[in-house]
């Protein structure tokens, strides 16, 4: 439990390190939205569902957010923040690229670093690393186990909310 605690806390610290500026940004653009009457979109793949189910339903929803649906129309006045596990997931890249073809402003969140050779984060107005690509504890075997791939996107929700709810409220 101390190893976990350890761990999971500089995970975070991690991400709040490396990614303040990209989190400040993040919270710009979807702020766009909410003062230009669009609407904040969340797209989670696969458990980052959870983040858009949190944004709407939480005891401090987060204003204008909706989840996405396929083929929901989408629109210059949306934003839309998208949230996957990893950078190469099909299915993120995919609504990238069409995003990316509507010139609708986007965010991505996933676990890889912006290397130059990340699509995502190339498509992306702005892009946040969770740094997560592997487990952050050993594990018996050698390899690593635990990958709190939720846990560290509702991080990074919680800090991009903040400066967003400032924003909106000015």
């Amino acid at each position: 439990m101390k190893i976990l605690t350890t761990q999971t806390g500089g995970l975070l610290q991690r991400i709040g390190a490396n990614n303040e500026e990209a989190i400040e940004e993040t919270a710009r653009l979807l702020a766009q939205a909410t003062i230009g009457q669009g609407r904040v979109i969340f797209v989670g793949f696969d458990e980052l569902a959870g983040v858009g189910l949190n944004a709407q339903f939480s005891a401090e929803p987060f204003t204008g957010a909706v989840q996405y649906e396929d083929g929901m129309d989408i629109d210059s006045t949306d934003r839309v923040w998208i949230f996957a596990r990893s950078a190469s997931d099909a299915r993120a890249i995919k609504l990238a690229r069409s995003l990316s073809n509507q010139f609708i402003p986007f965010s991505v969140l996933a676990g890889e670093k912006d290397d130059g050779s990340n699509e995502l984060a190339d498509l992306a107005y702005t892009y946040i690393s969770t740094g997560l690509v592997k487990g952050i504890l050993p594990g018996e075997d050698g390899g690593r186990i635990v990958q709190p791939h939720l846990m560290a996107a509702l991080f990074v929700y919680e800090a991009v909310k903040l400066s967003y709810d400032e924003m909106i409220q000015e």
